[in-house]
């Protein structure tokens, strides 16, 4: 537990980077401690099935995890961008029907977004998962934690857009600033080509034809757009408004809003520190099913 608890500490430190034309900027959540919330995280210990490593696709081989779906007729399959396979494999055990793959390929979002600028890579990776699948792809949905939203906004901008069921978003979804690092509040304005595609899914998920599941913090990094700030534009856009709540999320996070129409659900969360962030991906068993 204390090595996974190290492991995600690592991820959110280095992952949380957006990327604009002339500068890599580290996000930066509050430095200070707080011990409302207990930050429970979960270690994966009750998955019982497979772990199989992808070779030749990027340069660091994703991890396909198939538990207690495999018996089933057809299953969902979950590419997870970001985060320990523990947490994704949490997920697979908590959920039946699911088969996942964890695709970890470093830090900042453009680690994320480079690879899969084309439809090659993206091919070969469900090649590779449906050469071990004994059923078929019942529905095929992408999840990403922190920076992991560069990946997916590289796939949706490519021909694979309509292949993909739905899209969850864990505390990840940033654009840069016009001017560079000057916040709303300074004058500054969304770039908002960063969104676009992000834009497009939330339009379909408001009408049906996809499902769009984004969860976000109040971390405000400075020098980037927020996650809160990228929600606030996509329900802009979509005319749907903030509806406020008090109640307690998975594994003691503290909700603070949600707004859903459609098969768009977008739920914001208090907090500010690194823990907070972390919170969402450890989530992810229980965010899943809001994707169906």
């Amino acid at each position: 537990m204390r090595r996974m608890l190290l492991l995600s500490g690592l991820v959110c430190c280095l992952s949380c980077k957006v990327t604009n034309k002339n500068s890599m900027m580290a996000q930066n959540p509050s430095p200070m401690e707080e011990h409302i919330r207990p930050h429970e995280r979960v270690d994966g210990s009750g998955f019982e099935g497979k772990k199989i490593s992808l070779p030749g696709i990027f340069e660091k081989d994703p991890l396909l995890l198939m538990g207690n779906a495999t018996s089933r007729d057809s299953v969902n399959l979950l590419i997870h961008f970001h985060g320990d396979e523990s947490v994704v494999a949490h997920a697979l055990a908590e959920n039946e029907g699911w088969v996942a793959v964890a695709v970890n390929l470093g830090n900042g979002s453009s680690a994320y977004s480079g690879p899969l600028t084309d439809t090659e890579r993206f091919d070969s990776l469900l090649q590779a998962v449906r050469q071990h699948l004994q059923q078929p792809i019942r529905k095929l949905y992408l999840s990403g934690f922190s920076a992991g939203y560069g990946a997916i906004r590289s796939i949706l901008k490519t021909s694979n857009y309509e292949n993909i069921d739905g899209v969850l978003l864990l505390d990840g979804l940033h654009a840069s600033y016009i001017p560079a690092q000057t916040p709303l509040s300074m004058g500054g304005r969304i770039q908002e080509q960063d969104l676009a595609a992000f834009e497009k899914l939330a339009k379909d998920a408001l009408s049906g034809k996809k499902s769009f599941v984004f969860t976000h913090s109040s971390i405000f990094p400075g020098t980037f757009v927020s996650t809160t700030e990228c929600a606030d534009f996509l329900l802009v856009a979509t005319g749907i408004p903030r509806k406020p709540v008090l109640k307690e999320g998975p594994l003691g996070m503290q909700q603070v809003g949600e707004s859903a129409q459609g098969k768009l659900n977008i739920l914001a969360f208090a907090g500010n520190t690194a823990p907070d962030h972390i919170d969402h991906l450890h989530g992810l068993y229980y965010f899943i099913h809001l994707l169906q």
